[in-house]
């Protein structure tokens, strides 16, 4: 089970994320150029997407039910075992 500050702290991590994905403060802008050729909204939207991605790698690891890893395949399935019907 999940500590209650640990569950608060990622609820607000993913508030976060929620609120910056908005980006309504590029909405009519293309610049400042990034790099010299990539319009600040998309470069935004690209930095965006590495801090999704870190989020989610952040959830699986603090947040991920260790339960659903423990499946054990019951007696007499073939889980683990290649098909032969190829």
């Amino acid at each position: 089970m999940m500590k209650p500050i640990k569950a608060i702290l990622l609820t607000l991590l993913v508030l976060v994320v929620y609120v910056l994905h908005q980006d309504f403060w590029n909405w009519k802008k293309a610049e400042p150029l990034v790099f010299g050729f990539l319009p600040i909204g998309l470069a935004y939207h690209a930095a965006y997407s590495v801090l999704a991605s870190i989020t989610m790698a952040v959830l699986v690891k603090f947040a991920w039910p260790h339960h659903l890893e423990n499946v054990k395949p019951e007696p007499g399935s073939s889980a683990g075992q290649e098909e032969s019907d190829h």
